[in-house]
């Protein structure tokens, strides 16, 4: 078993093939799947690959093929922009009075 009941995992799992997307959508959107990455609490023993069924955070049951046992966060905000890093400390200068150019 990859994952025991209870484990934090990560579920997959189509939502809607390319042929049952909206006709409305851009064409590079409808050529692919609509998909659901979903994490939560497994609710049985499962192997990677396997049929599982989570409890999410939020207490929303939800089934989908085992991806991962304890995911990581893999978003960010991309790289820093120097022009935003100073900003709130320029601005709090500014507020309290002390830059008068």
């Amino acid at each position: 078993m990859d994952a025991k009941k209870g484990d934090w995992v990560q579920i997959h799992n189509i939502i809607l093939k390319p042929e049952q997307r909206a006709s409305h959508l851009p064409e590079d959107t409808k050529k692919v799947p609509l998909e659901m990455w979903e994490k939560g609490f497994i609710l049985h023993d499962a192997c990677i690959g396997d049929e599982a069924e989570v409890e999410t955070v939020i207490g929303r049951k939800v089934r989908g093929t085992l991806v991962k046992v304890n995911p990581v966060y893999e978003h960010n905000f991309g790289e820093p922009v120097p022009e935003l890093l100073t900003i709130g400390m320029e601005l709090r200068r500014i507020l309290e009075g002390e830059d008068h150019e």
